[in-house]
């Protein structure tokens, strides 16, 4: 080995000559033109000097006889994605070693093979190593760029999960205060406008968090799906009930055709649902007052197609290509009135592509419309009959309720409190965890809505010592600003039953505290 230095791993070359004197003498050269050098007494000893690291391997071509090229064929394909590791063998030219020239072959494609004829001259050995050190050192550039891009990354996603969270809270404030606002007696229709304009903007301003926070789950790949089978012809109308509010006050006519025929899908209920919706918000956002939105739900084969139509501005010929690509907007005066971050239909393409199907734009130019098409394989499990338009009946009244709210947020604490008050159950509250396990324990409620970030005991320490006392016999909902997967399932681990992400809607709540009424004393 050549004299120790302070040189990294990627500059130095391992040797495995036939004999220590060629070993030694190839270091010796090397060593003139300032390469460092490892030498190897055999393959094994190869294998285990790769891991530490190199810039190069120097062998000769009858070293790698089995099973030592195995040995070595299995070190390469261990190289993380950027590495090429360069190979510099020395060639006997004697055609009888031809099972070794097949080896040669084999691992090429795993490695930056050079083959050097004996008798070698040293020039040509030091300009082949040299040119060989200076693309490992090129391949370590790349390594780096690599890993500053990933630190890059996972900063910027826990930057837009932090900003999400700070931006929730004071969000469902405010949509707690409009829910309140339009449940007040004796308002005039005057003021319902307004509330009704207040509520879609405040949920609009939520739909812009989620779509840039899925934006950063899908390309650091971390979006999870939680499968099942999906009715579709349900979670149509669950979402066109839920943009209808937007759609009537943008004055635009809506015509929903769901066939009869029950169409199941495999996948997530609630990121199918976010499909939709931001089709149908796309939709809202560049059709004119007096425009069209037909949604229809159809069988194609063995796949299921969802079709978003509308008559408004349109998409020019040369933007298809790139309407799903990330803060792609169409270009016009009427989008820039209607605002967002071109995310939507980002986030559509992510989805349907994790769910197995395509998604497709067609327009036949600008001012004519355009059509949205999603398409997704059919699940054989197939419901017993398909499943109604929601809504039409009055949900059954259901029993009041104890219930606890932990959120150190005293405007937030103070709407939910009101709101599940409203509902007819029975409210207390408390400011910390310390206090909260306190209120928890004493009172023995049906239900706990516990925040996260809670001072003193966290909303995770909560969660344990309330499940250490009272075990199953109460319900725990975790409020949280942070609804990562890797959130969800620390919210799971600490023994939350449900996790709620802010801004939480009032139809969450109340589903939740029914589900709980239902279920009995």
């Amino acid at each position: 080995m050549s004299p120790a230095t302070n040189e990294p791993r990627e500059e130095a070359v391992l040797v495995l000559a036939p004999t220590g004197r060629d070993a030694a003498l190839a270091a010796g050269v090397l060593a003139e033109h300032g390469i460092r050098t490892v030498a190897c007494s055999d393959i094994g000893s190869l294998c285990r000097e790769l891991d530490v690291g190199a810039g190069a391997v120097l062998l000769a071509e009858e070293a790698l006889g089995q099973p030592a090229a195995r040995c070595l064929e299995g070190a390469l394909r261990e190289q993380p994605p950027w590495s090429e590791l360069p190979l510099v063998v020395f060639s006997s030219g004697d055609p009888s070693i031809g099972a070794i020239r097949r080896t040669l072959a084999a691992i090429a494609p795993l490695g930056n093979v050079t083959l050097l004829d004996r008798p070698v001259r040293m020039v040509a050995l030091v300009s082949a190593l040299q040119s060989a050190l200076r693309a490992r050192r090129r391949q370590c550039e790349v390594r780096d760029l690599l890993a500053r891009l990933e630190r890059s990354v996972h900063d910027r996603d826990r930057f837009l999960a932090m900003l999400g969270h700070e931006l929730r809270n004071p969000l469902s404030v405010i949509v707690f205060g409009i829910q309140l606002l339009s449940r007040t007696a004796g308002m005039d229709e005057g003021a319902r406008r307004r509330c009704a304009m207040m509520e879609r903007q405040s949920s609009l301003l939520a739909r812009l968090v989620d779509d840039l926070l899925d934006v950063a789950r899908v390309t650091s790949g971390r979006m999870r799906l939680i499968n099942a089978p999906v009715e579709l012809a349900a979670l149509v109308w669950r979402s066109v009930d839920a943009a209808g509010p937007s759609i009537q006050a943008q004055g635009l006519e809506l015509e929903v055709a769901v066939g009869s025929e029950p169409l199941v899908v495999t996948g997530d209920v609630l990121r199918l649902e976010q499909i939709v919706s931001n089709l149908l918000s796309n939709a809202t956002k560049y059709t004119p007052s007096g425009g069209r939105i037909r949604v229809a739900v159809t069988r194609a084969g063995g796949r299921a197609v969802i079709a978003v139509e509308d008559t408004g501005v349109g998409i020019a010929i040369e933007m298809l290509s790139h309407i799903f690509e990330p803060f792609t907007q169409v270009e016009s005066s009427l989008d820039r009135a209607r605002g967002g971050m071109g995310l939507g239909l980002s986030v559509v393409r992510s989805l349907v592509v994790l769910h197995g199907g395509t998604v497709e734009a067609a327009s036949p130019g600008l001012g004519l419309g355009s059509r949205f098409t999603v398409t997704l394989p059919l699940s054989p499990e197939a419901p017993a009959q398909g499943a109604p338009r929601p809504g039409g009946r009055e949900a059954p009244a259901v029993a009041a309720r104890r219930v606890v709210v932990i959120e150190d947020n005293a405007d937030l604490r103070e709407s939910l409190q009101t709101l599940i008050e409203l509902s007819g159950h029975h409210v207390r509250c408390a400011a910390d965890g310390l206090s909260g396990v306190a209120t928890v324990l004493a009172e023995e409620p049906d239900v706990v809505f516990v925040d996260i970030g809670l001072p003193g005991l966290d909303g995770y320490q909560v969660a344990r010592h309330i499940r250490a006392a009272l075990g199953d016999r109460v319900l725990l909902a975790a409020l949280t600003g942070y609804g990562q997967p890797e959130d969800e399932q620390r919210s799971r681990e600490a023994g939350f039953d449900v996790h709620l992400t802010k801004p939480v809607e009032l139809g969450a709540v109340e589903r939740l505290l029914a589900a709980v009424a239902r279920q009995g004393p």
